[in-house]
C-alpha cells in the first residue's frame, strides 16, 4: 500500500508518458494482464487507454489486480499502474 505522498510523487513521474497498453473492445483479458505484466516488468510504471464505454475505473481495477499492480489514479480513459521491480538492482522508480 502506497502513501499518498508516494502516488503524488508517482502521479507526477507518469506525467510526461504516453501509454504502452491498450484495452480494446473485449476489454480485459489474460493476454491484456499479460502484455500489462511484461510492461511493468520493463518500465515499472506505466499508463494504460482503457477502452470505450461506461466502468473505466472497474476496467482498470480489473487489470491492476490481474497484473499485480498498484492502480495509482485513473484520470479520464488512462490509467496509471506501478508494480516495483523485484530485482532492487533493475529498479528505474526511486
Amino acid at each position: 500500500m502506497l502513501t499518498s505522498k508516494q502516488r503524488a510523487h508517482l502521479r507526477a513521474a507518469a506525467h510526461d508518458k504516453k501509454p504502452v497498453v491498450l484495452i480494446g473492445h473485449k476489454g480485459v483479458t489474460e493476454a491484456v494482464v499479460q502484455e500489462t505484466g511484461a510492461a511493468l516488468l520493463a518500465h515499472e510504471l506505466i499508463k494504460v487507454r482503457l477502452g470505450d464505454g461506461e466502468g473505466a475505473r472497474d476496467e482498470a481495477r480489473a487489470l491492476a489486480d490481474g497484473a499485480k499492480a498498484e492502480l495509482i489514479a485513473v484520470v479520464g480513459r488512462v490509467a496509471i499502474l506501478f508494480r516495483q521491480h523485484p530485482n532492487a538492482d533493475k529498479r528505474k522508480v526511486q
